[in-house]
């Protein structure tokens, strides 16, 4: 059983990277399906007034702290733990694939970075096979669906943001077998080379979501009130472990 924390009512699995992948891994070597969600504060407040997202949250096989807002609140419940964001664990499965032959996939982001986020994860893992991607804007999810299920990918890589990730992960989910699904937001925007990595001074800080709000202003309606709020509610759900 998953060692675990309840972050205002959803359970965060405290685990780190290698646990992740070990988990995530055997899963696929048993054919079993792996639903990750990197979950953050946002996410958060958004699945408090939406029962789907909720249920879909809650029924994921592993829900790592993404957010640095997610590491703090269970801080405050006496409990230490890194984070385990979707672009780095992106990263680390990519090159598990190519290590071992296995099969990705990629859906999401536009038609163009979605390309170029493909051009750049085979100069960096040569030996990569990426038997499917598509653009995130499409209407025909039922065809989507059965493509990715189609091509043998066995890493599905999801980058169309919350809660649409969420949604086409769960129909996903229920048609597939072996396969690990990762919903990863803006990942594919800086596998693509268009969104920049914070610099390493906001990492160790944990203010990644300043830089990024820096860089993209519109970020700035998602964030607020919305992050303020998760902050008061977490001071509040501290006593709840």
């Amino acid at each position: 059983m998953l060692d675990h924390a309840k972050v205002q009512g959803f359970s965060v699995d405290l685990l780190n990277y290698d646990e992740v992948e070990n988990i995530a891994f055997e899963n696929l070597n048993n054919n079993k399906n792996t639903h990750i969600v990197t979950i953050n504060p946002e996410i958060i407040q958004s699945a408090k007034k939406n029962k789907e997202l909720a249920k879909i949250i809650n029924e994921a096989e592993i829900v790592t702290p993404d957010g640095i807002g997610i590491v703090l609140a269970l801080k405050l419940k006496g409990i230490i733990q890194t984070r385990v964001t979707g672009v780095d664990l992106s990263l680390r499965f990519l090159k598990k694939c190519a290590q071992n032959s296995i099969k990705a996939g990629i859906v999401g982001a536009s038609k163009e970075v979605v390309e170029l986020a493909v051009k750049n994860i085979k100069k960096d893992y040569p030996n990569i096979d990426i038997a499917y991607y598509h653009h995130g804007y499409f209407e025909n999810e039922d065809e989507i669906i059965n493509d990715v299920i189609q091509s043998g990918a066995k890493l599905l890589l999801c980058a169309m943001g919350s809660p649409k990730q969420e949604y086409f992960i769960s129909k996903l989910k229920q048609k597939a077998k072996g396969l690990i699904m990762i919903g990863v937001g803006g990942t594919v925007d800086v596998l693509s080379g268009n969104v920049k990595q914070a610099p390493s001074i906001y990492k160790k800080l944990g203010i990644e979501w300043l830089y990024r709000t820096i860089k993209q202003p519109k970020r700035l309606k998602r964030i607020f009130p919305a992050l303020p709020i998760f902050f008061f509610q977490s001071i509040i759900d501290r006593k709840n472990v």
